[in-house]
């Protein structure tokens, strides 16, 4: 899972510098396919359930499982990408949110906010605390600064399949539900809306929005328990991963 984890996170870091303004989500995701199997590797989401890309873009008021389209992206729009890949009979699973050129300071600071909340929820992935120390964790912080946390979609358990028991939500109250041990593994996955939690599904069927219109930003890790603490498994080395964690 480490070597699954360390090429998607090669993957998303290249797909993270071809996103500037005039660039298009359904290039990424053609350019996404091409390196995933490259590598050896199979694109997690292409046919998962009938979803018909290897990425899911997720642009502006949208928070998750958005398409990839022939529209050229702006300056000023933020950016969410979520990949996964099977390598070796094993998943991992990983998003990131990226500015299109630059952005309003309301919206780079929803990013900050997401971002660091995400590590504030790794940080409780510690042998004996809860699931529910990680989502309030996450709650808090994101609440703290006036966003709302997304309540209908949760982190999830990774490994052999690419959505596993252990649900992670992104809120909670410390010290309550399962207890976490070592050797679980698992996507921690924070989704923060600019404005209400609230999202409605589109016509599509798959993309997610915001049902007041304001912006949502999206980051995630697949992260394993160990006896040492928590161990982020999507980047590129043992190096990146020290810079996130105390």
């Amino acid at each position: 899972m480490r070597t699954a984890g360390r090429l998607l996170a090669a993957v998303l870091a290249e797909l993270r510098a071809m996103v500037t303004p005039g660039a298009t989500t359904l290039d990424l995701d053609a350019e996404a396919e091409r390196r995933i199997r490259e590598a050896g590797a199979v694109p997690a989401f292409k046919n998962y359930r009938g979803f018909p890309f290897t990425l899911c873009t997720s642009v502006n008021d949208h928070v998750i499982h958005g398409f990839p389209s022939a529209t050229p992206l702006k300056s000023g729009d933020i950016l969410s990408i979520d990949v996964g890949l099977r390598y070796d009979g094993y998943y991992s699973d990983s998003a990131t949110t990226v500015p299109v050129g630059p952005i309003s300071d309301a919206a780079a600071t929803l990013l900050r906010v997401t971002e660091a909340s995400l590590y504030l929820g790794i940080e409780q992935a510690r042998a004996g605390l809860r699931v529910g120390d990680i989502g309030h964790a996450v709650q808090a912080h994101v609440e703290r600064h006036g966003f709302s946390v997304v309540r209908e979609f949760v982190g999830h358990g990774v490994g052999v399949a690419l959505h596993e028991e252990l649900q992670v939500p992104n809120y909670g109250k410390p010290g309550r539900g399962t207890r976490l041990a070592p050797g679980m593994v698992f996507a921690i996955e924070p989704m923060v809306n600019m404005g209400k939690p609230a999202v409605k599904v589109l016509s599509d069927g798959w993309t997610a929005a915001t049902k007041d219109g304001s912006l949502s930003a999206h980051y995630e890790h697949t992260i394993a328990v160990t006896e040492a603490g928590p161990l982020i498994l999507t980047v590129v080395d043992d190096e990146a991963a020290s810079r996130y964690l105390t």
